[in-house]
């Protein structure tokens, strides 16, 4: 069991998981990540990032130089590394990075011939599961077993969704995924929600987006909209969260939105987003 810094005794945490995935690229998955778990840390959260994306963009967002570390995730799920091991402080209080490079890509080929490999993430998380609130699971733009470990890791899938005439192409294959994901290997997961990214409040394509989602969604859309923000796609160039870059710009403002949606939600006084009916 942790101790408090005062010496008094402290209930572990049991970490609430969230994979944010879809398969397109380009759609605010990572900004998602990053963003998200900054906001929860900021509140006093104990979040952990994990970056399964061989990209390594969460890593270098959430401020963890390239080059600084010499493990990442690949360690942990091919070579059985301890997972603590690899585990990354950030400038932010209370938010931890386990960190990717390059060298993950390899995983999708060498977890192949590996016994169990979809649970391998599962089995790595369990060590850190009392030490986070939040768990949040960046995933590569893909339905490989990167992504496969991380939604048989998680708790819940959050789909960010860019606003745009094709936003639904892709959609449909993942939930048919998350159906199979839940028969043979984690009937649990549920959905988190759908999140609108890049809304530009200007154009009738993206209200007509929007509409069309929760129309066909319901309530499984999350009722925060994540905004084309200049601030916002700044930030990474910085290696910093938006919270830290520009805590006052629109961006900042819709993530923590957000974040109030899914901390409600978890406590069970949201109204929005959260069921896994209908998929």
């Amino acid at each position: 069991m942790r101790q408090a810094a005062s010496g008094v005794a402290r209930t572990p945490f049991m970490a609430k998981s969230i994979a944010v995935a879809n398969q397109k690229g380009g759609v605010g998955k990572t900004t998602t990540a990053v963003n998200l778990a900054a906001v929860l840390a900021n509140w006093g959260h104990r979040i952990l990032l994990v970056d399964a994306d061989p990209q390594g963009n969460a890593t270098s967002g959430a401020g963890i130089q390239r080059g600084s570390f010499r493990k990442g995730l690949y360690h942990a799920l091919v070579l059985d590394e301890p997972l603590s091991s690899l585990t990354l402080p950030t400038d932010l209080p209370g938010l931890d990075v386990v960190p990717s490079n390059k060298d993950l890509a390899g995983a999708e080929i060498e977890l192949v011939e590996i016994e169990h490999r979809e649970v391998r993430l599962r089995r790595c998380l369990e060590e850190v599961q009392d030490r986070y609130e939040y768990i949040i699971i960046d995933c590569p733009p893909s339905l490989g077993l990167l992504t496969l470990n991380a939604l048989t890791a998680a708790k819940s899938l959050l789909v960010p969704i860019q606003c745009e005439y094709y936003a639904l192409e892709g959609v449909t294959e993942l939930f048919d995924t998350l159906a199979r994901i839940r028969r043979l290997h984690n009937p649990s997961l549920t959905i988190e929600g759908l999140l609108l990214t890049m809304y530009d409040e200007r154009t009738n394509l993206s209200a007509a987006v929007a509409a069309d989602l929760r129309d066909f969604y319901g309530r499984q859309v999350f009722q925060t909209v994540i905004p084309r923000n200049v601030r916002l796609a700044e930030a990474p160039s910085y290696g910093k969260p938006i919270m830290s870059y520009d805590p006052h710009s629109k961006g900042a403002e819709a993530y923590s939105q957000l974040a109030r949606e899914i901390v409600d939600e978890s406590k069970g006084i949201g109204s929005g987003a959260g069921s896994s009916a209908g998929v």
